[in-house]
């Protein structure tokens, strides 16, 4: 019994001998990160977590142009007369948005509870009441008007709240104002990936094959199209890259010899 336990301990320790040792070589990058800021998470995921900016918190309208035209009661801002559009502007972002189709509902297609939430001012992420109502794919709730329907229609009744997670990537452009990059947006609608980076084709006009001009940052913008969509909790958060230089080029460093070893020499025999 005790020989067979000691051999046991032998065979267990020459394991953890031999895979400790197949570990022994670790990739280094050879970039050297800045320490990421720390953040605050809000009490739910549609909470705003501590670098947010608030958009609306429910109380007013004062952080956008013409938003003394709209209606602000019980918390919830009542689309009025005009688009209304953020005092601030805004490049790559997060933003997070709660809207609410009229009950009972009235209308239908493009005329049932349709307004829009505009990325840069240019860009439409369809606000529409489509719940159990039809309209062409490419223009029902969480499409990119007029260029992609969602992958799933994920609305909820009319008078109940749907959320709008967005993660925007603007266009990027060249000196002489010709396209280097187009904008790519992620949605999750109520919960359910309805958009998963996909690349805007350019602005998106009702009346215009979509196409891009040269910009920098624009004001987010929401639109009224004559239906009274309520709106609440909106806050917004910059996209901001992680911050390194690169100190050397990647290399492998083997924990045993001390060496390093660069990534494009090292043996594949």
């Amino acid at each position: 019994m005790i020989k067979t336990l000691v051999r046991f301990w032998i065979v267990t320790a020459a394991a953890i001998f031999n895979t400790s040792c197949s570990f022994a070589q670790e990739y280094q990058s050879g970039i050297e990160w800045q320490e990421p800021p720390v953040v605050t998470p809000g009490k739910t995921n549609a909470d705003p977590p501590s670098d947010a900016t608030i958009l609306f918190d429910g109380k007013d309208l004062s952080k956008w142009e013409n938003g003394e035209n709209w209606k602000v009661k019980d918390g919830v801002a009542i689309v009025g007369h005009g688009d209304i559009k953020t005092k601030e502007s805004f490049g790559d972002c997060q933003l997070h948005i709660e809207w609410s189709a009229p009950n009972p509902p009235k209308g239908h297609s493009q005329g049932r509870g349709n307004s829009g939430v505009f990325l840069q001012d240019h860009y439409e992420l369809q606000v529409l009441d489509s719940y159990h109502d039809k309209t062409y794919f490419d223009g029902q709730a969480s499409a990119i008007y007029k260029q992609t329907p969602p992958f799933v229609n994920a609305m909820r009744p009319p008078g109940e709240w749907n959320t709008y997670d967005i993660v925007w990537n603007a266009p990027k452009f060249k000196e002489d104002g010709s396209l280097e990059s187009p904008a790519y947006i992620t949605v999750l609608h109520n919960g359910a990936l309805t958009l998963n980076h996909f690349a805007v084709k350019g602005a998106t006009p009702f009346t215009q094959a979509p196409k891009y001009e040269q910009h920098g940052k624009l004001p987010i913008h929401l639109q009224d199209h004559g239906n009274p969509v309520r709106y609440r909790n909106i806050w917004i958060r910059e996209i901001k890259e992680p911050v390194g230089k690169r100190v050397r080029e990647p290399y492998y460093h083997d924990h045993q010899t001390g060496k390093d070893t660069p990534v494009e020499k090292k043996s594949t025999s």
